[in-house]
């Protein structure tokens, strides 16, 4: 069971963990040890998630998810299993727990009129440093 927040829990029949050999340095333990861990969770058909969290998550551009909807988190910084597998479920209860605020609404809002003409007066400063080069240059 993978506790999320005081009301929100992942159980953990929903979690699929695969044990992969780990890249890198390492030594004997890591030609001979399957240390790293490919956590997956299927956020677009958990029963777990409240339908806004899922949709909030599955509209974020990551990388992990892949087009079926699933979240592939692998954890390999550790040299044993039991280590990785905690870092693995760590990473995806932040992920889950990201979903759960609701972003603030941008409001549009129009540029002053100072603003505006303290732009336009700007080009028109470079405009003039610029045709005063080229003049010069001629003369």
């Amino acid at each position: 069971m993978l506790q999320i927040t005081p009301r929100l829990t992942i159980p953990d029949s929903e979690l699929v963990e695969r044990f992969v050999r780990s890249a890198g340095p390492g030594g004997q333990n890591v030609n001979k040890v399957a240390t790293a861990v490919e956590l997956r969770f299927d956020l677009a058909r958990s029963p777990s998630l409240p339908e806004p969290v899922r949709e909030r998550l599955l509209a974020k551009r990551d990388r992990r998810i892949t087009d079926d909807g699933v979240l592939v988190i692998s954890a390999q910084r550790f040299r044993t299993q039991d280590r990785n597998r905690e870092d693995a479920r760590e990473r995806l209860a932040a992920f889950i727990e990201s979903g759960l605020h609701v972003p603030k609404p941008r409001v549009a809002t129009k540029p002053t009129r100072a603003s505006k003409e303290r732009r336009l007066s700007g080009k028109r400063e470079r405009g003039t440093i610029k045709r005063d080069r080229t003049q010069r240059d001629w003369d």
